[in-house]
């Protein structure tokens, strides 16, 4: 092979690895593009979900007795100081990965865990509300529940 033809061959792989790096970055850019606007729409969802329970719970609250209102201020008071405990220890593994370089695999791994704990409360709330319907149905108070 001659000098001349090995300078042109690898002048056309350069010119290839360009191209396929540009349509890789493309791409890249598209399911990123993709990803942020499913999140967007997920958490808009999420906010729409939470409006209509907020507007379940004050209507069961309307319906309740001042003991059942204690309970749930308690239960409502743990979740929250729980829910700020999961907040500040993501904060911290969040400045960890920051550190390392390897924000992106965090995040990534990070909004796995909340989608899934997310489903595990929302799988919580539809038992609750199964058992709500069900003593209802029988006629039982809530005491017995």
């Amino acid at each position: 092979m001659k000098l001349s033809d090995m300078f042109s061959t690898l002048a056309d792989n350069a010119r290839l690895y360009e191209q396929r790096v540009n349509e890789w970055q493309d791409q890249m850019n598209v399911r990123n593009d993709e990803m942020l606007a499913s999140a967007r729409k997920w958490q808009e969802t999420a906010i729409q979900r939470q409006d209509e329970m907020n507007r379940q719970i004050r209507g069961y609250f309307d319906e309740a007795g001042e003991n059942v209102r204690s309970q749930w201020q308690t239960m409502q008071t743990a979740w929250e100081e729980q829910f700020q405990k999961m907040r500040e220890k993501g904060e911290e593994m969040r400045a960890s990965a920051m550190k390392s370089g390897n924000f992106p695999e965090w995040a990534e791994a990070y909004a796995a865990q909340m989608v899934g704990f997310a489903q595990r409360m929302q799988d919580e709330a539809a038992n609750a509300i199964a058992a709500a319907t069900e003593a209802r149905s029988k006629g039982k108070n809530t005491k017995d529940v």
